[in-house]
């Protein structure tokens, strides 16, 4: 994905040819949480051999979707950057109106809380957002949203190891799933791996989903974040 040029409805023409394949969908469906992973891992994810699996990240990898991350002897894949991430988000955006029911506990978990390219989304993401912005702990300047100090005193208050916040900026980004911002960018990045650092969430084994623990919705609640 190339900032140099708009993209040409060729370059558009290509990219649903890559997406059209249901193998390199779920391949990057598994790595929409930021994470980086080895290629047996994302072939068992999409169901298929690894020779198939080796062929798909290939031309992946030629898109411009994925990036390579090789580390002595071992090869991880991982979205390219956080710009394919919102583009997956934004194409789950446009089909949400067809399928706005989900029953499954796995899509419910989803909703709740989940990963967004390494930031906080869902139900969870959106009002935190959400509490930042009225209590005008979060402000947008010129480069993004910008976490102001008093912001950052509430949250250190309330159990969040922060350095310095002052050179990091967040965007909003549109939550498929609540149709509403949550943050994203730097800010939103790095307010995440705290939360999880301080045990408010935690991963789910083989999900994007995050789980908020007991202690993190009540801190979350204390500084004014709701989801009901």
């Amino acid at each position: 994905m190339d900032d140099a040029a708009p993209l040409n409805r060729y370059q558009l023409a290509e990219l649903g040819r890559l997406l059209a394949e249901p193998a390199r969908a779920a391949m990057l469906l598994a790595l929409v949480d930021g994470t980086m992973r080895p290629a047996g891992e994302l072939a068992r994810a999409a169901g298929i051999t690894p020779a198939t699996a080796s062929a798909h990240l290939h031309r992946l990898l030629e898109g411009k979707l994925l990036a390579l991350q090789v580390q002595g002897r071992h090869r991880y894949y991982r979205l390219a950057d956080e710009r394919v991430g919102e583009m997956l988000e934004s194409l789950a955006l446009a089909r949400a109106p067809a399928c706005r029911a989900l029953p499954a506990n796995g899509d419910a978990q989803l909703r709740r809380a989940r990963c967004c390219y390494r930031h906080l989304a869902g139900a969870l993401g959106v009002a935190f957002c959400a509490t930042l912005l009225q209590r005008e702990w979060l402000q947008t300047e010129s480069r993004g949203l910008c976490l102001q100090q008093n912001g950052v005193e509430a949250l250190a208050a309330s159990g969040l190891e922060l350095a310095d916040m002052s050179h990091l900026f967040g965007r909003s980004c549109l939550d498929w799933t609540e149709r509403r911002m949550h943050l994203g960018g730097p800010l939103g990045v790095t307010l995440t791996a705290a939360m999880l650092q301080a045990g408010w969430l935690r991963r789910l084994p083989h999900s994007r989903a995050l789980q908020p623990s007991v202690d993190g919705l009540r801190k979350l609640g204390i500084l004014g974040v709701s989801t009901d």
